[in-house]
């Protein structure tokens, strides 16, 4: 089986747990306004890869990736289950840690043949960075060109699985820098038992340059990256909403 990957990255620090091999499927549905790598979109873009020849790069520097692992990024790397899972089942067969980082954007809780293929992908992932853009559902399809339904519903899902998720959001200004969005997110956060870390992320503007290279026009152009106080401030909001419903849940 072969895969279309984007590019690898041999050295990844902020994806997982670790030092990460991190590989970019190529693939997204997702329209992200803030998003930094474009041209990770068209399904058909990037280059074919098969399981061994991303596991004899990873073999290269194993000693190196001794505390981390593979982290499985995009696009959305749930476009290329099939691949995915082969490649997650011969990684476990040497005891490598496996990660994806994704969106859940394409969970279909009422489609029998994507669960069983995910929940076989599932018995192989030993965790799941999930990205969640906007609690608000209007606001998360005017950000990202889809509701947050199915990433909702992915987030139940896994929490009825038991599989631990590290929760990640990215705080802009304008966007999802807002106290009630925010306090949202956390209650949702903390309504998850299955949650071990939560990041959140100031949004930064690395977005821009890779839109002129494509000759594309950034959607969010003359907004500021987030500030270290606003960050901070985000942070607060946020850790609030988790602590009220973990505290009402005691």
């Amino acid at each position: 089986m072969k895969g279309r990957v984007h590019s690898i990255e041999s050295c990844g620090t902020v994806d997982g747990p670790g030092v990460r091999f991190v590989v970019f499927l190529q693939g997204c549905p997702m329209r992200c306004l803030y998003c930094h790598n474009p041209d990770t979109w068209n399904t058909d873009g990037g280059h074919e890869m098969t399981v061994s020849e991303i596991l004899e790069q990873f073999e290269h520097k194993r000693s190196f990736y001794e505390n981390g692992g593979i982290t499985v990024t995009g696009g959305e790397p749930l476009l290329q289950i099939d691949f995915l899972t082969e490649l997650f089942t011969e990684a476990k067969k040497t005891a490598i840690h496996t990660c994806i980082d994704s969106s859940g954007i394409v969970f279909n809780q009422n489609n029998s043949t994507f669960l069983e293929k995910l929940d076989r992908l599932l018995e192989v992932t030993d965790l799941i960075l999930l990205d969640i853009k906007h609690i608000n559902k209007e606001e998360h399809e005017k950000l990202t060109s889809h509701s947050n339904d199915n990433i909702i519903a992915f987030a139940r899902y896994l929490e009825q699985k038991n599989i631990d998720i590290w929760i990640r959001h990215v705080v802009v200004p304008t966007i999802t820098f807002n106290e009630k969005y925010l306090r949202e997110t956390g209650r949702f956060i903390g309504s998850l038992s299955n949650v071990r870390t939560v990041e959140v992320l100031p949004y930064h503007t690395m977005g821009v340059k890779k839109y002129e290279s494509i000759d594309k026009e950034y959607p969010l152009k003359g907004i500021e990256a987030l500030g270290k106080e606003d960050l901070a401030q985000a942070k607060i909001w946020l850790s609030e909403g988790i602590n009220e419903v973990r505290k009402n849940n005691t």
